[in-house]
Parts: structure tokens; sequence; C-alpha cells
């Protein structure tokens, strides 16, 4: 019985000095990285309306590129993005440049893009219906509000999926955008 509490005991230091130097990476997500990366999203769209109102397209768009590349997650693969104004056969923006176009306009590719972030916006903010977290992952819905410089406010409903890249950083994976349904 001795013998058995002396190697119980080893164990648990051993177990104490392996957790006491090895390094631990946890990718769950909290509801307020959730909640951040939302009004970074908002912020984002605001920061490149103004910059196309002051500085024109072709600030914007590399304005939109460190955007995307820092809020979606192309870089780990497709995202399955569904802009609130698209049609087909263009409906869907799995790639980096689908996204852009969307958001600035300006590529040949996509030529029914004229750049919804372009449309004057100066406020917006998000208000969720419910957050799902479930470890690794969280997956949003609610609506967007988005104020033009005219003052009108343009209601979107939206869904985002978030998870985290290898550095721990929050990568949108889905988006999804429409306006809401006014009836038949």
């Amino acid at each position: 019985m001795k013998n058995l509490r002396t190697s119980l005991g080893a164990i648990a230091l051993a177990t104490l000095s392996i957790s006491a130097s090895a390094t631990v990476v946890n990718q769950s997500i909290t509801e307020a990285e959730v909640l951040a990366a939302q009004k970074g999203w908002c912020q984002a769209l605001v920061d490149i309306s103004s910059t196309h109102a002051k500085s024109g397209q072709p600030a914007a768009k590399a304005l939109a590129e460190k955007v995307i590349d820092a809020a979606y997650g192309y870089q780990m693969g497709a995202v399955l993005f569904k802009p609130t104004v698209t049609q087909a056969p263009q409906t869907f923006r799995t790639t980096r440049e689908g996204a852009l176009a969307y958001f600035v306009g300006g590529n040949p590719a996509f030529p029914k893009d004229t750049g919804f972030a372009l449309n004057g916006w100066n406020k917006c903010e998000s208000k969720n219906v419910a957050v799902f977290i479930s470890g690794d992952s969280a997956t949003s819905m609610g609506n967007v509000m988005i104020t033009g410089k005219d003052g009108k406010v343009t209601t979107v409903d939206k869904t985002w999926k978030f998870v985290k890249d290898d550095a721990g950083k929050l990568r949108i994976v889905v988006h999804h955008s429409s306006l809401p349904f006014t009836g038949a």
C-alpha cells in the first residue's frame, strides 16, 4: 500500500511538472469574442464606406482587402458567404476575390457588383437573437442595422459562423445575409 501511495505521489508530481511547462492550446470561443468580431465587422463596413467617400474606390479596395484578410477565413479554405444583394449565377462568394468584388465592386469577373460597402454607410450595429457556442466554433443569428448617409436604416438578417485559426484569431467561415421577408 505504501508503494502504491509513493507511486501515485510520483505520478502527481510528474503531472504537475509536465503541465507547468507544457503549452496549452485552447481554441474555445467566448461570447465576448463573438460580440467583438461583430462590432469589428460593423466598424469595418463604415470605415470602407467613409474611405471611399474621402479617398475613392482604390483606397476603399485596399482597406477592404485588409478587412477580408483579417476577418474572414479564406486562407483556411472556402468561406460560405451569401451576401445580401447578389443574384445567380454569382449568388455565393466562396473565394476572397468574390467577397472583395461584392464589397467594393470594380471586378469585371463580377459585373453586377457595384460595391455594397461603398453605399455611404455611417453607422452599423448588430443585434443577436441567439449565439450558439460549442467549443471551437460559434454561430450567431440576428439583425444588422446599417444607417446610410441619408439617415435611412437598412435592416439585414445575418447569420455568422466563427472558428479560430491556428493563431487563435476568430475567423468568419459562414456569412449568410439577406433582406427580411416582406410578404408575398
